[in-house]
């Protein structure tokens, strides 16, 4: 879960370079992974980047949403399931949370997120609108179709489904610290649908 992303006017100006962009968000999963959040700087990422401090900071506003873009939107990229089925969909959603908290770099970057997140009402906002928002919005199709074929109905409140399948894998691996099972993404979509299916 790409999806267009509205950035905030002190960013926007001149076209992106796509490749620098990719070498900051690469630097910077890097980094955490080698460092922690703690000491992983703007200018350490830009160093390993190969750019300057000024191009990271036409991007992003600063540490903490560019380690959340470089670190928790790999689902939010990746294409939209479409399976046939709305289990199988949520499945694999799950299954693309599940590979994203659990890898190295989520690990490294969710205290430190957690506790900038706790401290910043603004960038708690941005994330929701530049990210979260985004990423819900292109979701909704898996909803849309599950209603055509008569899985569920079109009255569901996708936001708060989506919120239950990533609070759930986000406390369960994040929090708690439990190994995902190979099965847990395909129990987690299940107990969703049974709640939201057509009876």
């Amino acid at each position: 879960m790409v999806k267009p992303m509205t950035l905030p006017d002190a960013r926007r100006g001149r076209p992106r370079d796509s490749r620098v962009h990719e070498a900051i968000l690469t630097a910077t999963v890097d980094l955490v992974t080698e460092s922690g959040y703690a000491a992983t700087s703007i200018g350490a990422v830009a160093a390993r980047a190969g750019t300057g401090k000024d191009a990271v900071y036409r991007r992003w506003s600063g540490k903490a949403e560019l380690v959340y873009e470089a670190v928790f939107t790999a689902t939010e990229s990746a294409p939209v399931p479409d399976t046939g089925s709305l289990t199988g969909d949520l499945t694999a959603l799950v299954e693309a949370l599940l590979h994203e908290f659990t890898a190295p770099a989520a690990a490294a970057a969710l205290p430190g997120l957690l506790a900038d997140f706790a401290a910043d009402p603004g960038l708690r906002t941005r994330i929701r609108s530049h990210f979260l928002a985004p990423a819900k919005s292109g979701l909704a199709d898996v909803f849309e179709r599950a209603a055509r074929r008569g899985e569920t109905s079109s009255a569901v409140p996708v936001d708060l489904v989506l919120d239950t399948l990533a609070g759930a894998v986000f406390f369960h691996v994040g929090l708690v610290g439990e190994s995902a099972a190979p099965e847990l993404a395909g129990r987690l979509a299940g107990l969703v649908v049974r709640g939201i299916e057509v009876r």
